[in-house]
C-alpha cells in the first residue's frame, strides 16, 4: 500500500485537496475530517485502485499566524505537563517525609487530601516498597509485644462468641 501526502488549503467554506506526488489530483472536502476519505477516492480513482488500497496524509496549509498559535499552544502544553510532574514529586516527597512522623491520616490532613491519596501518593514514588509509617511501626511493635491488633467490633464479635458458647 502506498502512502501519499495530501495538501488541504482552505478555499472559502472548502478545503482543496491537492495530491503533490500525482499531478492533476485535486479533490475537495467541507470539513477536514473528510478530507481523508475525499482524497483517497480521488486517487484510487486516477490510479485505477481500490480506496481501500491507498492511504493519505492530510496536511493542513494553515495561515502563519495559526502555526504560531498552535506551536504556543503546543508550548504551554508541555510546561503545564512539566509542572504537574513537578508537582505530583513535591506531594510524594511531602507525604513520604510528613508520615516519617505521622499518620497517613494526619499528613493528609495537613496536605489538605484524604488519607487514602497519601497512600497513594506513597505507593507511586519511585522504588517506594509498603508505606511503613510512626504509626504502623508503633502497632506492628504491640503486636510482637502480644497485643489484640483487632478493631474493636471484632474484639466485641470475639467476647460474644466466647461467652455463648
Amino acid at each position: 500500500m502506498t502512502s501519499y501526502r495530501v495538501t488541504a488549503r482552505r478555499a472559502g467554506e472548502w478545503w482543496a485537496l491537492e495530491v503533490p506526488d500525482l499531478p492533476g489530483v485535486f479533490s475537495q472536502a467541507r470539513r477536514l475530517d473528510k478530507a481523508d476519505e475525499a482524497a483517497r477516492e480521488a486517487i484510487a480513482v486516477m490510479l485505477d485502485v481500490e480506496t481501500e488500497d491507498v492511504e493519505v496524509r492530510i496536511e493542513p496549509v494553515l495561515p502563519r499566524e495559526a502555526v504560531r498559535a498552535i506551536k504556543a499552544a503546543e508550548k504551554a502544553e508541555r510546561a503545564a505537563e512539566d509542572a504537574r510532574k513537578a508537582a505530583q514529586e513535591a506531594m510524594q516527597q511531602a507525604a513520604a517525609t510528613l508520615t516519617e512522623s505521622l499518620s497517613q491520616r494526619d499528613a493528609g490532613r495537613v496536605l489538605g487530601v484524604s488519607f487514602q491519596r497519601v497512600s497513594q501518593l506513597l505507593r507511586a514514588r519511585p522504588g517506594a516498597s509498603a508505606p511503613k509509617t510512626a504509626v504502623k511501626a508503633a502497632k506492628a511493635g504491640r503486636a510482637r509485644a502480644g497485643h489484640d491488633e483487632r478493631s474493636g467490633g471484632q474484639k466485641r464479635l470475639q467476647r460474644g462468641r466466647e461467652l455463648s458458647g
